[in-house]
């Protein structure tokens, strides 16, 4: 194992940072996750850590793998992921993270195209799924099957394949084997990940990110989120994304924090409550199902809204308050709060506020959201009655994040200040330009796409439109996916589809428009909200030709209309095509990011849009 740094300014690798955190709190909780065989919570410290991390070390350079040979990590998050990443960051190899849930075909296609000498899979049957598409891997020696349950005698290599093991079984043959030669420890320019980015539109493209990168940024993050080590991180996002990599597991490490992992994200709710974090690291979309359900649960009594209304609606105005922020105008929440809005502040906290937090487990006193847009009115539910959420932005090509707000200095209408060391500036048609020791190397095997966006200086071009006001960063939205319309105007329509999802009604939505008349949207509704219009409407929600009855669509636009009313008028949807079947990863929709795929979706309601464009016309 690496010598310990004595402090963690001089420290410049990730194996490093593990050893200057097990020298400084070795007997501090480093790790709890739920064993299902024993249904309790088991716990390391950060000396257990180190010394199950050493196992897989040695099991790891018994193997012999080539200098900076790449280890494919196919698991969800757990202890075994974490070792898994450790023992190739101590060996000096190179981890590459893949989603767990990802597809098959994108699996096999990422193990070929980094050339990983070795897989680490959760269950026998991913590989044998990966391996069934019939890509090559020359470059892959050997495949570990982590499921304990995995009961099969190792192969060998052959010309056909890899040898294939379970975890049990390679890590003691590596204990029975020789002492093989010490690995060479990384430097500070080697790479410490190759992430895949999702690949909306093409084949993903592998991020090289040297230990630099992501250290450099991790001691950012640290100055300006401040964990230490008595906070309890709840880590559910998946480790192949580099905000989780960062935020949610080198951070705590640098800071010395525990990490509980999620059971699942179905189990979420159930694990807040029983971990209770402290810290929360996730994407909006989290956020924006914990407050779908409270307004599903709300709805239907008039007087639980309303009060509802009113605690938010002063709850906001305490914030803005606060953080020194423009009063809020009244608007139709506090209308809609009636006699309501004029109930004292702490009567409103103890019915509305305490509860909602309760939720997240009652002691939470930093929540990031990163990833992808916040919408406003996420931010102004959870702000105002309490929640202490902070907006950030990243991309995986920064290791990741570039800037984030602060607790004393928070806008939720933006994203915060760049981090310490992180230089930010606006390019040609308003692009936000990043450079620093935060930005990758380039593109595995891709100069070309390096060039495109990384040039000789080191400024890195995101491919966002932002402005920056007296150093606040505020992003305006993708170049490459605004809409131009046939009249002209610009669309962005990950802000559009973003406003539309503050609907309950809608579980997911996709605006179209370019080179059309007007904006139309595809949107998929929610199964029991769906039941509960159709039964206002009149209609049988079974019959699937509900779905494009006439009341349906004036209803739904007519929502959609009240959730983009901040938005100008030629960017409100004028079309609409509904359906009950959920865009995923396996339908080929989703990215493993959970971002759209819109080169699919355009493709596969092709025809549906064509018939909202020509309906419309025929009028």
């Amino acid at each position: 194992m690496t010598s310990s740094s004595p402090d963690l300014a001089s420290v410049e690798t990730l194996p490093q940072l593990l050893a200057y955190r097990t020298a400084r709190t070795p007997d501090a909780e480093a790790y709890r996750a739920f064993d299902p065989a024993t249904h309790a919570w088991t716990r390391l410290t950060w000396g257990q850590t180190a010394q199950r991390v050493a196992q897989w070390s040695r099991a790891l350079a018994a193997l012999q793998l080539p200098a900076a040979a790449r280890v494919a990590i196919l698991l969800p998050n757990g202890l075994n992921a974490m070792c898994a990443d450790q023992s190739t960051l101590a060996t000096g190899c190179v981890p590459v993270p893949l989603h767990a849930i990802d597809n098959p075909g994108s699996i096999a296609y990422i193990v070929a195209d980094c050339e990983a000498s070795l897989l680490i899979v959760g269950q026998a049957v991913q590989w044998e799924k990966i391996r069934d598409v019939g890509t090559a891997f020359p470059a892959l020696r050997a495949v570990v099957v982590t499921d304990e349950d995995a009961k099969f005698a190792p192969s060998a290599a052959t010309t056909d394949g890899p040898a294939v093991g379970s975890l049990a079984q390679w890590l003691a043959g590596a204990a029975q084997a020789a002492e093989a030669p010490a690995p060479t420890p990384p430097g500070p320019d080697d790479l410490a990940a190759l992430v895949y980015t999702s690949g909306t539109t093409g084949k993903p493209k592998g991020v090289m990110l040297t230990h630099r990168n992501v250290v450099s940024d991790v001691k950012a993050v640290l100055e300006r989120i401040a964990p230490t080590v008595d906070d309890v991180f709840l880590s559910f996002l998946p480790l192949s994304h580099t905000f989780e990599r960062t935020g949610g597991y080198y951070l705590p490490l640098a800071a010395g924090s525990c990490v509980a992992y999620a059971r699942s994200v179905p189990l979420l709710a159930e694990d807040l409550k029983t971990v209770r974090p402290t810290v929360l690291v996730s994407v909006p979309r989290i956020y924006e199902r914990i407050h779908a359900r409270l307004l599903e649960k709300l709805s239907p009594t008039p007087w639980k809204m309303q009060l509802f209304e009113a605690a938010q609606t002063k709850g906001w105005a305490r914030f803005c308050a606060a953080q020194g922020l423009p009063a809020p105008q009244p608007d139709a929440g506090s209308q809609a709060a009636g006699w309501m809005a004029a109930l004292p502040w702490p009567l409103l906290r103890a019915l509305v506020a305490k509860p909602l937090l309760a939720q997240f487990g009652g002691r939470v006193r930093v929540a990031v959201s990163g990833g992808a847009p916040l919408s406003p009115t996420i931010a102004k539910c959870f702000l105002g009655l309490g929640l202490p959420l902070v907006q950030g932005y990243g991309m995986t090509e920064t290791a990741p994040v570039v800037s984030v707000n602060a607790l004393d200095d928070n806008d939720p209408a933006s994203v915060g200040r760049a981090l310490p060391g992180v230089e930010v500036r606006i390019g040609d048609n308003s692009e936000l330009q990043v450079r620093g020791p935060i930005v990758m190397q380039g593109y595995w095997k891709r100069p070309e796409d390096t060039a495109r966006v990384l040039g000789p200086d080191g400024w890195l071009g995101t491919g966002d439109q932002a402005e920056i006001v007296v150093g606040r960063i505020t992003i305006k939205g993708r170049i490459k996916e605004i809409i131009v319309t046939s009249t002209g105007e610009k669309v962005p329509p990950a802000d559009l589809e973003l406003a539309l999802l503050a609907d309950p009604l809608l579980e997911q939505a996709f605006v179209v428009g370019e080179n059309r008349p007007f904006i139309a949207c595809v949107a998929v509704l929610k199964q029991d909200e769906w039941q509960r219009l159709a039964a206002d409407l009149g209609l049988n929600p079974q019959d699937t030709g509900s779905l494009n009855h006439a009341s349906v669509h004036r209803a739904v636009l007519a929502r959609m209309e009240k959730n983009t009313a901040s938005f100008p008028r030629y960017a409100v949807p004028r079309a609409v095509h509904l359906t009950l079947t959920p865009w995923t990863i396996e339908n080929t929709f989703l990215t493993p990011t959970l971002k759209l795929k819109r080169n699919n979706l355009m493709l596969h309601f092709a025809e549906a849009i064509e018939g909202m464009y020509q309906k419309f016309g025929s009028r």
